[in-house]
């Protein structure tokens, strides 16, 4: 009985509120007008962005070589995507959101270095001991990862944000692959010097820093321009269709 009535509910309840969004979006939709509001496309493309940037300082502790030639650590196959959405929220939302976001990221990396130093501190099982080795031992470098991080970030991230603001004025805002590749031509170089230098000296030697600084900024620039400037366009081509933009939204 109490199914039921729990059924009917539900059923009514569908046919009151779920049908007339659903018409509402598909009204929207067929006219072109925008069906998504400028916070809630804001604040995804912000998740997404200091997510990225947190798998990357994670992703880092591995440093990956080849062919004992080209060396780089794991998190460069993610980060030029972080910069892709970088790219994206400066042509969107203009250079004082871009350093809003990028601040919020800061505080989050700094976030994540106090929770996961928690965990190291704290006493495990003797039972659990090959865990808890094998979680100091990737966390435990994790702060000093983050410092590289957070230094290259700024330095990178500000520069890339405050680039794509000039390079639209003089192009009056045309070509965006120049924006996208040239800001971030500079910006890596402004990043993945001092990541590299404060991440790993001491570990390796003098001629591997050289080279993963060498291949860590023509990789990230390669991914940059392959995979990253087209998805820009995508995302910019489509949040511009059904977003409802502001520049003065309140982060």
């Amino acid at each position: 009985m109490l199914y039921l009535c729990l059924y009917q509910i539900y059923e009514h309840m569908n046919k009151v509120s779920e049908n007339p969004f659903k018409n509402r979006v598909g009204m929207l939709r067929r006219s072109g007008s925008p069906s998504v509001s400028n916070q809630t496309a804001l604040m995804i493309v912000t998740a997404l962005f200091v997510t990225l940037y947190l798998i990357s300082n994670t992703m880092a502790v591995k440093v990956i070589g080849i062919f004992n030639l080209f060396y780089f650590d794991a998190g460069t196959i993610t980060f030029p995507f972080a910069y892709m959405l970088g790219d994206v929220l400066t042509e969107l939302w203009g250079f004082r959101i871009s350093k809003r976001v990028i601040w919020t990221t800061l505080f989050c990396n700094i976030l994540m270095v106090v929770c996961t130093q928690v965990g190291v501190w704290l006493p495990s099982p003797d039972h659990l001991s090959e865990t808890a080795q094998a979680y100091n031992h990737i966390f435990g470098y994790v702060p000093r990862i983050v410092l590289a991080s957070l230094t290259g970030f700024l330095l990178g991230e500000l520069s890339n944000a405050w680039l794509m603001v000039k390079i639209r004025e003089k192009t009056k805002g045309k070509h965006l692959w120049v924006r996208t590749i040239g800001s971030s031509a500079i910006g890596y170089m402004f990043d993945s010097v001092p990541f590299v230098l404060i991440a790993f000296a001491g570990m390796v030697t003098a001629r591997e820093l050289v080279l993963m600084i060498v291949f860590q900024y023509m990789s990230k620039l390669v991914i940059e321009t392959v995979f990253g400037t087209p998805m820009a366009y995508a995302a910019i081509r489509y949040i511009r269709k059904y977003v409802r933009l502001q520049e003065n939204v309140q982060l």
